[in-house]
């Protein structure tokens, strides 16, 4: 896994996030990722961000399998 080193990072956000790493019993690396991930996701464009999740998604439903009718579905719900 790469590593990240920050430089000259502000006393203000380095306290803000031990604070944050403390009150969700993490190490201080946790967070920073999850806040790096929200960060980089909500400044992404929306085409590369559709993008990445529908290939999150291509591995969920193979082709050539038959998948069941959604109205099929739903009357089997209704009936029960």
């Amino acid at each position: 896994m790469p590593i990240l080193q920050v430089r000259e990072l502000p006393a203000e956000i380095y306290a803000s996030l031990s604070r944050l790493a403390q009150t969700e019993h993490r190490s201080l690396a946790q967070p920073t990722i999850v806040l790096l991930e929200e960060a980089i996701a909500a400044r992404m464009p929306g085409r590369s961000r559709r993008r990445i999740v529908l290939e999150g998604y291509s591995g969920l439903v193979t082709r050539g399998k038959d998948l069941p009718d959604p109205v099929d579905l739903v009357r089997e719900d209704r009936e029960r």
